[in-house]
């Protein structure tokens, strides 16, 4: 996997595919796809028109060739001197040097645009990749992903330089040939060209059927990459349930089914280009017979007839090559389709200022709200006000995801002042992980539901909101650099006496002489070489850097021990003072150190207060400390 394919694979780690409508590509619809490609095509004028140029003169010159031909044929037949020939050899072999630099200059200027404009389209999709919303990584895989960048990247470079060159060259080359052969000898030329239509119509029949069989490839591809993809990243969890042998059986039958997709398309150009050349043979054939007999009547000189042939056999190209460009540009069109899905999805930050400038209504996203939602966002703070993060008030707070019944969250109301710390205790599903998207607006809460610093969070501009907390997941995801790397990432200057800071408060200072190049060393992709207890402590590490005005944590200690946890509570909470802090984990003796607790259930707050009151009172949190007191005790026992 190249750097580009490592990058978006990391950055983006679940896009997936979405499935074909199986919308058949007409002329329409092409055209309208490739409507993208136009403020790039007008960036790189200069370069197309040079490259037009070029490709005029080449083809202009290589008209000249068979009057090269028709002309030594004749002196020969004449008796004339051995000179002439020699001649016109000369002025072959220098119409061909020209044919040759003007080759290489087209393809230097049509191609080099080509070349650039997929760079800047690859950008441009990276780009918008990174400012969707949470909702549509979680709903879509990488593989598709990988598929769109690569792939489709690559079928529209070939339609916005091969195709283009094709097509130009195709009819240029089409009328000038016709125009010359019937200039020298419009009779045979009227005979030849009967089967032209027949090749028009051919290649209209076979057009109609590319599009959706390109569409099928493209899906089956995108399929194979998915599996590749969770192949790789999860290979741990594959070696240790020694599904190796799964995995290559899934493979080989994706990999199957993108072969057979990929051999409908061979089938159907094995049987297109066959027919293409017999149609074009047809025309020989009627040549020598037409033009055989007008020579042998005198009406027509050898050297004619063989430039006749030459031309013709120069027209059997454009004829061939109007089939590369309807492959091409069907491949284009399917490809630009699949991008044009991305790049016209709405960012995020539109999305969010529409649901919060409008009615607060979760469900409406739409694209109706953009006028809306380019008037909200005018309106949001440049910054969230130093401090103003402290304080967290959620009032009366509901939330029921689309397409669900049950209510993720029900009338939660709180208060959490400014520098204090809020942990969370609660069943699987009892909402935690909702009220905690919430927060950077991962998910978007009810208008007036949640505020920060005594202002609604739909107020604060997204980008700043979101810069102002930081959050330790319990899946803590590494990328494929050096530990410091990692540590540093929202920090790049961060210095070196708070770099050894946030090592020492994290406990990882201690593992030095576990990593082979100290800080430097690389931890592999998603931090394979690195246990579960270490990737959590760098990526606390990563967050005490930021020093972000709220800190969560997500069950972030779950795989450390009782000791490390101690150690790294007591840390951050001695450097955090004054800040506030969230942390959620189903250990109470992780959560004693809070100033308040809130207990959630079934999506409601049944309890909420200082620790040491929540013990004293019958209820979820003194039933859980009694029986985590119990299981200790136990444990100890044991021991």
């Amino acid at each position: 996997m190249d750097e580009d394919s490592t990058i978006l694979t990391e950055a983006c780690s679940g896009l997936a595919l979405h499935k074909a409508d199986g919308q058949v590509y007409h002329a329409h619809y092409m055209l309208k796809e490739f409507r993208t490609l136009g403020p790039y095509i007008r960036q790189h004028w200069y370069r197309y028109l040079l490259g037009i140029l070029c490709l005029l003169l080449v083809d202009s010159a290589q008209l000249l060739i068979p009057q090269y031909i028709q002309r030594s044929i004749d002196a020969v037949a004449a008796g004339q001197a051995r000179s002439a020939v020699l001649a016109i050899v000369v002025w072959l072999l220098g119409t061909a040097a020209l044919v040759a630099a003007g080759r290489f200059l087209w393809r230097f200027f049509i191609h080099g645009a080509s070349r650039r404009i997929e760079r800047d389209l690859r950008d441009k999709l990276f780009g918008r990749l990174m400012t969707l919303p949470m909702k549509f990584f979680q709903d879509n895989s990488v593989g598709d992903l990988m598929a769109r960048a690569t792939n489709d990247m690559q079928n529209i470079r070939m339609a916005s330089g091969m195709a283009f060159v094709a097509f130009f060259d195709g009819v240029f080359m089409s009328l000038a040939i016709l125009a010359v052969m019937f200039a020298r000898h419009p009779a045979t030329a009227l005979w030849v060209v009967i089967p032209l239509p027949l090749i028009t119509l051919l290649i209209i029949f076979f057009g109609r059927f590319l599009g959706r069989r390109f569409k099928v490839v493209q899906e089956r591809y995108a399929d194979m990459s998915t599996v590749v993809q969770e192949s790789l990243q999860g290979i741990r969890v594959v070696k240790s349930f020694v599904k190796e042998d799964y995995f290559s059986r899934r493979f080989g039958l994706a990999n199957d089914r993108y072969r057979d997709a990929s051999m409908a398309v061979v089938r159907l150009y094995g049987l297109f280009f066959p027919l293409i050349t017999f149609l074009a043979g047809l025309t020989t054939l009627l040549l020598l017979l037409v033009g055989g007999g007008a020579v042998l009547e005198n009406r027509m000189s050898p050297g004619n007839l063989a430039a006749m042939l030459a031309y013709l056999e120069m027209l059997v190209w454009p004829m061939v090559g109007a089939g590369f460009t309807v492959n091409m540009i069907q491949r284009g069109a399917v490809s630009l389709k699949r991008i044009n899905e991305i790049l016209h999805l709405a960012p995020e930050a539109e999305l969010a200022a529409a649901v919060v400038g409008e009615s607060g209504d979760q469900g409406d996203q739409g694209g109706a709200s953009l006028m809306a939602t380019s008037r909200a966002a005018a309106a949001v703070p440049t910054a969230v006000p130093t401090g103003a993060a402290g304080h967290l008030e959620i009032r009366d707070l509901s939330f029921t995801y689309p397409g669900t019944a049950t209510p993720a969250l029900s009338s939660v109301s709180l208060r959490l002042p400014a520098g204090q710390t809020l942990g969370l205790l609660g069943r699987i599903g009892s909402g935690k992980s909702t009220l905690l998207k919430m927060l950077p607006r991962i998910v978007e809460p009810p208008r007036a539901s949640l505020l920060i610093g005594g202002r609604d969070i739909g107020s604060y501009c997204l980008a700043d909101l979101r810069q102002a907390i930081g959050f330790v997941p319990q899946e803590s995801f590494l990328f494929s650099d050096s530990i410091r790397h990692n540590v540093c990432f929202a920090c790049p200057d961060l210095s070196a006496a708070r770099f050894s800071e946030v090592l020492r408060i994290s406990a990882l200072e201690r593992d030095i002489d576990l990593f082979a190049d100290g800080w430097e060393t690389m931890v592999g992709e998603r931090g394979l070489t690195l246990s579960g207890g270490q990737k959590q402590r760098v990526a606390i590490a990563r967050a005490l850097a930021r020093n972000p005005q709220i800190l969560v944590f997500d069950d972030a200690l779950s795989a450390v021990d009782a000791g490390t946890e101690e150690l790294i509570l007591a840390g951050i909470l001695a450097d955090r003072a004054g800040k506030t802090n969230i942390i959620v984990s189903n250990r109470v003796s992780t959560l004693q150190r809070a100033d308040l607790i809130a207990v959630l259930d079934d999506g409601g707050l049944i309890q909420f207060g200082p620790p040491a009151e929540l013990i004293r009172q019958d209820g979820f949190y003194a039933e859980t400390a009694a029986l985590q007191e119990l299981a200790h005790h136990v444990a100890e026992g044991r021991d």
